[in-house]
């Protein structure tokens, strides 16, 4: 059976690799998951993870792995940030030389921390595919080593070390749910668990989006999957691994998809209820919780698989999250052109009681009347029933409201 590529023994001897090199993260008990799923629901914050993610076990495994000569040609990997990061940190501790190749739009913070940790950058494509590719020409015209995301047995077995973790830290758990990209960690994971607690339930996480696992799993082999447009730039794969997918189809007991609005609410709960900054990719395995709170078995771990997110992103993710909740509305109003049209709205907005946070006044725009103003508006509710409040106050007062 192909994925006896990777071992419980091999698990085991990445453990010990990996030891005082990596940090155990903690695993928090979530009060709110645990009201919606109906039992313990805790948070394993891999986020916390040196280099800001789970990436640095599988890296640091490969390239301990290399001989003396290989290492001294240096190493080269392909990734939007976490790997990146996480083959720049290990390189650094193990003295090899690291180049990693990144998408055009990769989030600068994740392309300077790879930068910090001593990599040399190079950006190629503008998906990670492309960047692969340019890795994999790299590696052949200069003899570096090529560190694979996720489809090598060291790199799955550096992975895997997080199932160890889990079960130590909670031996009783049922179910345990993660993202799934190009799914190293999930076949890690459930090798790991399941090697140890066969009953236990491992289910996979995919952003809607960038899905590929669903239709290859339904194949029978990898497909590839494309075009992808996600926020979960960290899990948009477009084609499961040979050795990952043998593994995750033997392994894991479901593949799930969870859309941009529910992976939005997800990072906003991180954030507000367990004060954990994560990233889209990262709160997929909560996401899953939250839109079927009742499918998984108690007490259930949720991987925060990373943290590494761009402060612009998160500045939208939150407007979006908000807006998903109920907390946000934006919206524009057309206004006669005349002295106090906009003073007279502004305070009948007071009395619904929304808070105002910014206001763009439009007079100009060749599809407005002659004597018409436009405002977008940007407002903080309460909640859905108070947004349903606000938007008919405004509507019995005769404005018309355009949602774009």
């Amino acid at each position: 059976m192909a994925h006896q590529q990777v071992t419980y023994d091999d698990v085991v001897a990445a453990r010990e690799l990996l030891e005082g090199v990596i940090v155990s993260t903690p695993m928090l008990h979530s009060r709110v998951l645990s009201e919606l799923v109906g039992g313990p629901v805790h948070l394993k914050c891999e986020n916390l993870q040196r280099a800001g993610s789970f990436k640095v076990r599988g890296a640091y495994v490969r390239i301990a792995r290399l001989t003396d000569e290989e290492r001294s040609r240096g190493v080269v990997a392909a990734s939007a940030g976490n790997h990146a990061q996480g083959v720049a940190l290990a390189s650094g501790l193990l003295g090899c030389k690291a180049t990693v190749f990144m998408p055009a739009g990769a989030p600068l913070p994740k392309v300077e921390a790879t930068r910090g940790y001593g990599a040399d950058v190079i950006f190629a494509g503008v998906t990670v595919d492309q960047a692969l590719a340019a890795a994999k020409e790299h590696s052949e015209e200069t003899g570096a080593v090529f560190i694979h995301p996720f489809d090598h047995p060291d790199v799955v077995a550096g992975q895997a070390t997080l199932g160890l973790e889990i079960l130590e830290q909670l031996p009783e758990v049922g179910t345990i749910t993660l993202a799934v990209g190009g799914g190293g960690l999930a076949a890690g994971v459930a090798l790991a668990v399941k090697s140890l607690r066969p009953g236990v339930r491992i289910v996979g996480v995919q952003a809607e989006r960038a899905a590929a696992y669903p239709a290859s799993l339904a194949a029978g082999h990898p497909v590839v999957v494309e075009p992808m447009s996600t926020m979960a730039d960290g899990i948009a794969v477009g084609r499961p691994g040979d050795i990952t997918f043998e593994m995750i189809h033997y392994l894991v007991d479901s593949v799930v998809t969870v859309s941009e609005e529910t992976l939005s609410r997800a990072l906003l709960l991180c954030l507000e209820r367990t004060k954990m900054v994560v990233e889209p990719a990262g709160v997929a395995g909560l996401a899953a919780l939250l839109d079927w709170p009742h499918a998984f078995e108690p007490p259930v771990v949720a991987v925060l698989s990373g943290g590494n997110i761009d402060p612009l992103l998160l500045s939208k993710v939150l407007r979006h999250g908000l807006s998903v909740s109920g907390r946000y509305l934006a919206f524009r109003i057309r206004l006669a052109d005349r002295p106090g049209a906009l003073a007279t709205l502004l305070s009948r907005l007071a009395e619904l009681g929304a808070n105002v946070l910014d206001v763009g006044h439009e007079r100009v725009d060749p599809r407005l009347h002659i004597d018409e103003a436009e405002v977008l508006l940007h407002l903080e509710t309460k909640g859905p029933v108070h947004c349903e409040e606000v938007l008919s106050g405004l509507r019995r007062y005769g404005y018309k409201l355009i949602f774009s």
